[in-house]
């Protein structure tokens, strides 16, 4: 079936439009971080100090003491970081308005090539942290979210880009729709806990020790807030990238006659899917939290980076039809 040029012109501008949008929401964030966590923290400070006075036997905290109130610049902060928010709803239709249009454009799933798929895997990050704004109070954290989000569509809007086609005969087959699909949620999604466990370990070496990162810790969601974050964003990843996995050997079997056949991408999941088993069952039976649970969980999002970009790109393998183009 012919490419509908029309459609895939405006799955381009909607892609390009949100990327945009991301983009301002991001410096949105950064003026909310820059000038609404001051408020905050001296506020924080300032009821800290009160009780120490009060448990002192000082006089009562209304004699005293006044109580801090936001000033004017941090009150202002907070409403354009509510600004972002819709921004971030904002650029999500957009997204999604690309990949419904780019696959209406060929007429199958968007996702046959690595331009579609940094497309795809984006916008269910997006996705998942807009429902994560939801359950936690994280807001200040959705800019250090945003910057892979928009350093990945930058790149592949630019450097990856491919013009709307038929997937090659490979990729012609009902498990793109099953095995892709699933790689793609659970990589979204685990952008959520690889974020937040970066700041994990910067919120947690300030809370113990406030002279490492003091002007830029303060400003994160508490560290047992993070690591909720993280955890649970893991729980519900790990089960969809297990199955994505099991049903990539199933297809392989298909394709080339063998389950496994230790291809570099093949075996960068695999190593992924360990080090994020390790993760979740450190934390189910050994107790491993804090500190050591972030980092095997940084590890894990550093493997799956390394398999989307090095192996796909870089490497020979069976999988080299999901490059460029």
């Amino acid at each position: 079936m012919p490419v509908n040029e029309t459609l895939s012109q405006y799955s381009d501008w909607s892609y390009t439009t949100a990327t945009a949008v991301y983009v301002l929401a991001l410096v949105f964030f950064l003026i909310e971080q820059s000038f609404g966590a001051k408020g905050r923290v001296a506020a924080e400070r300032s009821k800290a100090r009160t009780r120490e006075l009060v448990g002192a036997g000082g006089p009562p905290a209304a004699e005293s003491v006044t109580p801090a109130t936001p000033s004017p610049a941090g009150g202002r902060a907070e409403r354009i970081g509510r600004m972002g928010v819709s921004l971030v709803v904002l650029g999500a239709l957009l997204h999604l308005a690309a990949l419904v249009l780019r696959g209406l454009a060929t007429d199958r799933v968007p996702w046959g090539n690595m331009y579609e798929y940094i497309m795809a895997v984006t916008f269910i990050a997006v996705a998942t942290w807009l429902v994560v704004l939801r359950k936690f109070e994280v807001r200040h954290l959705t800019g250090f979210m945003l910057l892979p989000v928009v350093i990945l569509m930058f790149v592949g809007g630019t450097a990856l880009y491919a013009v709307a086609a038929p997937v090659q005969p490979a990729l012609q087959s009902y498990w793109l729709w099953i095995h892709v699909t699933a790689a793609i949620i659970a990589s979204g999604v685990f952008m959520v806990p690889g974020v937040a466990s970066i700041c994990y370990l910067v919120r947690s070496a300030y809370e113990r020790d406030e002279t490492r990162f003091a002007r830029f810790a303060p400003r994160l969601p508490a560290a047992d807030v993070l690591d909720r974050v993280a955890y649970r964003a893991t729980v519900f990843a790990f089960p969809l990238f297990t199955f994505g996995v099991l049903c990539g050997a199933v297809w392989a079997e298909s394709a080339w006659g063998r389950f496994w056949g230790w291809d570099p991408k093949e075996t960068t999941a695999f190593v992924a899917w360990v080090v994020y088993a390790a993760y979740l069952h450190s934390r189910a039976t050994a107790g491993w939290r804090g500190t050591r649970a972030a980092v095997i969980n940084i590890l894990g999002f550093a493997v799956m980076v390394f398999n989307l970009f090095f192996v796909n790109l870089v490497t020979a393998g069976l999988h080299s039809y999901a490059g460029v183009g």
